[in-house]
Order: C-alpha cells, then structure tokens, then sequence
C-alpha cells in the first residue's frame, strides 16, 4: 500500500477530492464515478494511483492525521499556556467547519467505522490516540496551572474532543453556526479557576 508522502500531484487532487466527499457524505456515501466527474478525469486513472477506495482513504486519512499533527506543533509554537493551546485545538475544528459545514475527515469516518475496511479503522484509531495523548498533556499540564481538576485527565481529553465534534454533527444536522468553537468555550469556562 502506498503511503501519502509517495503520491503524485495528479493522485493528490483525487486524494483531495476524496477528502471533500467524505467530510459531506461519508464512505459510504462517494463513489470512483463522483471523483471521476469532479476531476474531470475517467474511473480507470482513479484505479491507476488506487487500486481500491479502502487505499484511497486510507492514504487520505494517513495524510489527514499527519497534517492535523503539524498543527498541533504550530499551536503549541503559537500558544504558551494550556489554556491558550485548548482555545486554539479547538479552533482547528472550527476551521474545518466554517468550509460549508464539513466535519473532521475522522469524526465521519469514525461513525462509519463497522462498514470500513480494517486498514482505514486502524489510521482513524490513530488519529484519534494521537489527540487524546495530546489533549491529555496539555490538559495535565494545565490542571497544575488554571484547570481545575474536576476529573482525571485523559477524560477531560475524551470529554473535549467530543464535544468538539459532537457540536459539528449537531451545528449541522441544526444548520447552526453552533460550532467546536463556542462548545469549547463552554466546556473550558466551566472548568477556569
């Protein structure tokens, strides 16, 4: 299987498309004919960078999750204190969702995660280990400092990242501008010093 780094500029734009369809539709939901139609290209040259969808989106979700890490070093760069570093996590999410109402690339796949083949469900696992490992460190460090301690760590992490993308299936299923970015300032003024 191929791995994200080793792709061409024309698999790119199909992995680009991919990732579109399934942040609005899900696996489930696109085929190789949608991508085709988009790109303007034929189904066989899809098959010829990806002989299958499961290594299409699993080439799609490694580079989502390796992207998504690179901004997780930009906020820690960028923000000194957890609390700043929370605020900024979250509004990652608010990115992703003020682009017509998408939802995170693994949040949706997530939800679909009994139907996908066993090499897409492991990158989403790992997507999501590697923010809850994050969040958890952050949030660690910040109940020494201006969290208060309400509830072991690693909970708070799972409370977080579910409330954020939580808020963006309900934002849209309301089409409401209720994002990741106002559950977040709720979850984090309830639990300020």
């Amino acid at each position: 299987m191929k791995h994200f780094s080793e792709i061409s500029p024309s698999a790119e734009r199909i992995v680009d498309v991919a990732e579109s369809l399934i942040q609005n539709v899900g696996f489930n939901g696109f085929s190789y004919e949608d991508i085709a139609r988009i790109v303007g290209i034929k189904k066989p040259s899809i098959h010829h960078h990806f002989a299958t969808k499961a290594e299409l989106v699993t080439v799609l979700t490694q580079r989502y999750t390796h992207r998504f890490r690179e901004q997780l070093l930009h906020v820690e760069a960028g923000n000194r204190n957890p609390l700043e570093r929370l605020r900024a996590y979250a509004q990652l999410f608010e990115a992703t969702y003020a682009t017509q109402q998408r939802l995170c690339l693994c949040g949706m796949l997530g939800a679909e995660i009994d139907t996908l083949p066993e090499s897409i469900n492991a990158e989403v696992k790992r997507f999501f280990k590697i923010n809850l490992e994050w969040l958890r460190d952050i949030i660690t460090t910040g109940q020494q400092q201006q969290l208060l301690k309400t509830m072991p760590a690693e909970e708070m992490a799972m409370l977080f990242i579910g409330a954020l993308e939580g808020s963006m299936v309900v934002g849209r299923g309301m089409n409401s501008d209720h994002g990741p970015q106002k559950a977040a300032k709720t979850l984090l003024d309830c639990w300020t010093v």
